[in-house]
């Protein structure tokens, strides 16, 4: 079958705008959106520039908007799409060149919330251990793979980038609610703060963009309780 690919393309370094650019590449249906950028890039348009790694949906380099939605292009196969499909850079962020975003600001906010076991205790003689019940608290958020999908949909982030944005709270409660950690009151502090947890406005569209099926804004809502529960205690 035939796919038409249009793409938003722009090169800062040369466009006076974004423009867009049609391909037409011969698809199995069982191929992904992402075979479909390989060989417009390896056959038709070599300065086709865009992200890619591993392409089974874990490293998360091709987040992309397909059709309207926040994607990676490698879990999107062609039969899905019908028969055209539309990409763009995800939104929110800058344009570094056609898909790929600059992600400076997104990595910034995710490393401020000290996303690593911080526990300061004598190391014990074995593993620190966990019951089934406390290592499914934050089970959930251990599938975040920084692919951006969920701040690029944020509205609130849109608006303001110094709002710390879904991805930097999800990776935060992955270790606010493990037992084994000790900083909890030290993030909860990072994410009281005027762009911390308190500018996300529950719109549920990170939640829908997950690709891991992260439910995101739950998340969110719980550090939200931890921070009200823990002031009023």
């Amino acid at each position: 079958m035939k796919l038409r690919y249009r793409i938003k393309r722009y090169d800062p370094r040369k466009d006076p705008a974004p423009h867009w650019a049609d391909y037409e590449v011969e698809c199995e249906p069982t191929d992904r959106v992402l075979d479909g950028l390989n060989y417009i890039k390896w056959h038709l348009d070599g300065s086709l520039t865009y992200r890619r790694s591993c392409a089974h949906g874990v490293c998360g380099s091709d987040a992309m908007m397909i059709n309207g939605r926040n994607r990676l292009a490698c879990k999107v196969l062609v039969k899905e799409v019908g028969g055209s499909v539309t990409i763009e850079p995800l939104r929110g962020f800058r344009v570094i060149r056609d898909l790929a975003v600059d992600l400076d600001r997104f990595f910034e906010a995710y490393r401020a919330q000290r996303p690593y076991l911080i526990n300061d205790e004598a190391v014990p003689h074995g593993e620190r251990l966990q019951s089934p019940a406390e290592r499914l608290r934050f089970d959930d958020t251990t599938k975040c793979i920084l692919c951006a999908c969920c701040t690029g949909a944020c509205p609130p982030y849109w608006a303001n980038h110094e709002f710390v944005g879904p991805a930097a709270i999800v990776n935060a409660h992955r270790f606010i609610f493990d037992s084994r950690d000790r900083a909890t009151e030290e993030r909860l502090d990072i994410l009281n703060q005027r762009d911390g947890v308190w500018r996300c406005r529950t719109v549920f569209n990170c939640t829908d963009a997950c690709p891991r099926d992260i439910e995101v804004t739950k998340a969110i809502e719980e550090v939200k309780r931890a921070i009200l529960f823990r002031s009023n205690a």
